[in-house]
């Protein structure tokens, strides 16, 4: 099953899997909500989440996913760089991590291998994982958020506004302040210019 709010790419990816002799695509899901419903349905043996879906996060679909349908392999999919979401979506159940732009020449290989139960972690990830154990015990402040004050970390530091963040979460503007106010006391950090700054330091840009 294929969940990602661009019907392009969907299409893309179906193309991409109908040419095989061993992968069908059942369904495919444009939101966060359809991605829970159809899986809790139809129970497929890998979904394909996008990790920035419209109506919340792919990271929230896949905690609600995994709890009600274990043997579902889920592969993340996003065009964000794989140290900003990877070591986080493996960590909340999910069986492998592929950036949108290398999918197509890894995406059959991908499912295969999950389809199996397996993990698929490619070099990059393997790199970011052998890092994220060996300074564990000396998180960065990053790590302290949540995956909804990461996410509008993330944002503030791409320039968007309290009320363009909710907007596009479909989040009250009160709700996105207080997600705001809490990442700022936890990383101690005072301004939005903090925060753009604390992203380019670590790296975390897209």
């Amino acid at each position: 099953m294929i969940a990602d709010d661009h019907a392009i790419l969907r299409a893309g990816l179906k193309q991409i899997l109908m040419a095989t002799d061993d992968i069908e695509v059942i369904a495919e899901a444009q939101n966060a909500h359809e991605a829970m419903k159809l899986t809790t349905q139809l129970n497929p043996d890998v979904l394909l989440l996008d990790i920035a879906m419209p109506d919340r996060s792919g990271i929230e679909a896949l905690k609600y996913i995994k709890k009600d349908n274990p043997h579902t392999a889920v592969l993340m999919l996003s065009m964000y760089k794989e140290e900003q979401y990877a070591v986080r979506a493996l960590k909340c159940g999910a069986s492998g991590y592929l950036c949108k732009q290398s999918a197509s020449n890894e995406l059959e290989n991908a499912i295969r291998v999950v389809a199996k139960g397996k993990k698929y972690i490619t070099t990059e990830v393997a790199e970011i994982l052998a890092t994220h154990v060996e300074t564990e015990t000396a998180k960065p402040a990053h790590e302290l958020l949540s995956d909804r004050e990461f996410q509008t970390l993330m944002m503030i530091a791409s320039g968007q506004s309290v009320s363009e963040i909710a907007d596009k979460l479909s989040l009250s503007v009160k709700t996105v302040s207080m997600y705001r106010t809490r990442l700022l006391e936890k990383m101690q950090l005072r301004h939005n210019a903090d925060i753009t700054h604390y992203v380019i330091k670590n790296n975390l840009d897209a």
